[in-house]
């Protein structure tokens, strides 16, 4: 069989097209989904790098109090936390 062949005036039908109609419910459906998919991975993106902000914060003043003082660094890390507002362990 070859792989394009030569149509005919016999070959085509004259029946009109038909094309599928989207219902305007169905459009809101689509949107209202992707909006929430959305919002939600977009919240936990927020959630996440507020996350890893802080973690990195937390490295960094142990490490400082490490460095200052050495044999209280756990009091000295729970100090800092305390005056920036955090909540003690």
């Amino acid at each position: 069989m070859p792989a394009v062949r030569i149509v005919t005036q016999e070959d085509v039908s004259l029946e009109p097209a038909t094309t599928a109609t989207t219902s305007a419910a169905r459009i809101w459906i689509y949107l209202g989904v992707t909006l929430v998919l959305l919002t939600v991975i977009g919240t936990w993106l927020v959630w996440f790098s507020a996350f890893i902000q802080r973690n990195l914060q937390e490295d960094d003043v142990r490490a400082a109090c490490r460095r200052a003082m050495p044999d209280t660094a756990d009091r000295c890390f729970d100090t800092v936390v305390i005056q920036r507002g955090g909540v003690r362990r």
